[in-house]
């Protein structure tokens, strides 16, 4: 099942892509609230896809799927080709930092390039949605706690990542986090491991990979997190992006005022956004 959160008028609301529709639950409540009770309103769920009325998706707003996570995480340096083009070692142990739950944006919604911090790239990347939370979940049973999966740009700042140590705020600008089209429950998604993915900057290819070149996988990337904290339903997980990131091009080319930049996911759809610029 493809699960969205939209607009058609009247407020933020879920629903579910059918082909190139989609029906409203008529559900209380956020995207949160439908993933916290997911076994129990699966089987509504399936008759209101089946039986409910269409709209179609030009006439509704796309918003990020889940607006307000409760945690954002996102791992670095977890490609070969992008650790290579950024000149470090394979890191031994999981690289994490966080994006601020403000960074969220929408799948088609601009994006910032702010005029006092213009060094802004993009990352295409494979976003997990935690579905089932827990602590200390071992890799064996971390597919269960997924709740789906979705496209993600995790955005990022260059001056402001690297000028300290800590990489957070340099990730964590507004409108820094587009995540959706939707979310693609798991159940649909046979193997995590093996979709084609890409980045494109003003139609031109700047980034085509594939997840099966992951250094930590999904379930290792599950295992580590829940060791140090309690993962909750409606969780985002940014679980790395592949080489051709801007800053590693000759000359370096950041994104500017005026590119669109539209990352892809086989089988999980894609977002595209705009920059504009801000003061």
């Amino acid at each position: 099942m493809k699960l969205a959160t939209f607009d058609a008028g009247a407020g933020p609301q879920t629903g579910i892509i059918v082909d190139e529709e989609i029906v409203a639950t008529g559900l209380p409540g956020t995207m949160i609230d439908l993933i916290s009770s997911w076994e129990r309103l699966q089987p509504e769920l399936n008759d209101i896809a089946r039986s409910g009325e269409r709209i179609a998706l030009d006439r509704v707003k796309l918003l990020a799927p889940v607006q307000r996570p409760g945690k954002i995480f996102a791992i670095g340096l977890n490609y070969a080709d992008h650790i290579a083009e950024s000149r470090m070692d394979t890191p031994e142990n999981q690289v994490w930092f966080t994006k601020a739950v403000t960074s969220i944006n929408g799948p088609f919604d601009p994006v910032e390039v702010p005029s006092f911090a213009p060094y802004v790239d993009y990352e295409a990347e494979l976003v997990a949605v935690v579905g089932i939370g827990g602590r200390n979940i071992s890799a064996e049973n971390a597919a269960s706690h997924v709740f789906g999966y979705c496209v993600g740009n995790d955005v990022t700042e260059r001056m402001w990542q690297h000028r300290t140590p800590q990489w957070s705020l340099g990730k964590s600008f507004d409108t820094h986090a587009p995540i959706g089209p939707w979310i693609t429950t798991a159940d649909e998604v046979p193997d995590p491991h093996s979709l084609g993915l890409r980045c494109l900057v003003n139609g031109e290819t700047r980034q085509n990979s594939n997840t099966k070149h992951l250094v930590f996988d999904i379930w290792q990337q599950i295992e580590h997190l829940s060791q140090a904290m309690t993962l909750e339903p409606g969780d985002v997980i940014f679980t790395g992006t592949p080489g051709g990131i801007g800053a590693a091009m000759e000359p370096r080319t950041f994104l500017k005022p005026g590119d669109v930049v539209r990352c892809e996911i086989e089988a999980l759809g894609a977002i595209e956004a705009p920059m504009i610029s801000v003061e």
